[in-house]
């Protein structure tokens, strides 16, 4: 066990908006269950608990549940950190970082240190002109209210201090722990032939589209396609689905409480997203021996994929590159991946940077 000394993360605090299912939180409870197996204190300062990854809250975190699922209930953190005085604030990923600005603004000297972690692209090539000026003005300004700030790539970690001008000794590079199977999970119902996976929220970023337009031109006309979670853009999916009479042959579940049997049992996992941080599923696709298939949409993708036996990476908008890496992994006897096994301990790695980042305020 990590003991904690008299100058130490002994209390960490934590906070998310839902738990609808992204990746961020479902990581972030992860670390949680971690730090508190550790001998920490953990605080998870919640929106709403509404959402399937509710169920894997740690019994014995301290939850303060605020009621609200909207994103400005969290502006309230300033006046829970005052109260419950933790000794580290950690951020979990890019969508959150505004909430850490505005409780540094408003403590000022009296506010705890802040970690937070890269959890998205700091590049994002397909925003406009105007937009992505504006957002890297913002990454700019992260260094005056963040200590310390967790990349989970060597290349993420350099895209950090080029576009957030992060001073180098202050960015870490700690991947996420790797995902457990999780025993009472509600299992999946599997198509009963071969089939892909994609496995992420139904949201716009993740442009699942690209890979249903896909699906007619394999030359597999009898692969199934097996796309779990849940979101936003459903209505526009099932459209689509519909339109290219593709009803018989993909299937959308819904959120699962463990993806990783899906995954295992797939012939390749795709993954189509515009842009990404550094996408967990590749990972646990691959440590199932599944190989993947990947457009390029970090720069952390290919520290993932890292050779060409674990898959492909394929450019954006390049649907004909897309149908022919999925082709290639569906081929008769293309022999499958040795499953990747996730090295270090993440959780010890994170308890060392939270403790020395406490000691150094505390000097």
């Amino acid at each position: 066990m990590h003991r904690p000394s008299s100058e130490s993360a002994r209390h960490i605090l934590t906070y998310a908006q839902t738990m609808r299912g992204g990746g961020v939180e479902r990581a972030m409870l992860r670390m949680a269950k971690g730090w508190l197996h550790a001998g920490r204190r953990v605080t998870l300062v919640l929106g709403s608990d509404e959402g399937p990854l509710a169920a894997e809250i740690p019994h014995e975190i301290d939850l303060i549940h605020l009621g609200d699922a909207r994103h400005k209930a969290l502006f309230g953190l300033p006046r829970i950190v005052r109260a419950q005085a933790p000794d580290l604030i950690f951020c979990p990923g890019n969508h959150y970082s505004g909430i850490a600005a505005l409780t540094r603004l408003r403590l000022g000297h009296g506010c705890p240190p802040i970690v937070a972690k890269v959890s998205n692209a700091l590049v994002r090539p397909e925003m406009r002109r105007g937009a992505m000026w504006r957002y890297r003005r913002w990454l700019r300004l992260h260094p005056l209210f963040l200590d310390q700030l967790v990349a989970m790539t060597p290349a993420m970690a350099a895209e950090a201090v080029a576009e957030m001008r992060m001073p180098p000794e202050r960015v870490h590079v700690i991947p996420n722990p790797p995902a457990e199977p999780i025993a009472d999970a509600v299992p999946l119902t599997l198509p009963s032939g071969r089939y892909i996976a994609g496995v992420g929220r139904l949201e716009p970023q993740k442009r699942w589209d690209r890979l249903i337009a896909a699906l007619p031109r394999l030359a597999d006309r009898d692969v199934a396609l097996l796309i779990v979670g849940e979101g936003s853009a459903r209505a526009a999916l099932e459209a689509q689905i519909a339109k290219l009479g593709l009803r018989d042959r993909v299937t959308m579940p819904g959120h699962a409480g463990d993806p990783l049997p899906a995954l295992a049992g797939a012939r390749v996992a795709a993954l189509t997203s515009d842009f990404e941080g550094v996408p967990g599923v590749l990972r646990e696709a691959l440590s199932m021996g599944t190989p993947v298939v990947s457009t390029e949409l970090s720069v952390a993708v290919r520290e993932i994929v890292a050779a060409p036996e674990l898959g492909t990476v394929v450019a954006r908008d390049d649907s004909d590159a897309l149908v022919a890496a999925l082709d290639h992994w569906l081929a008769p006897g293309r022999p499958r991946p040795a499953p990747v096994v996730a090295r270090g301990d993440s959780i010890a790695a994170y308890l060392d940077l939270f403790d020395s980042t406490v000691a150094q305020r505390s000097r």
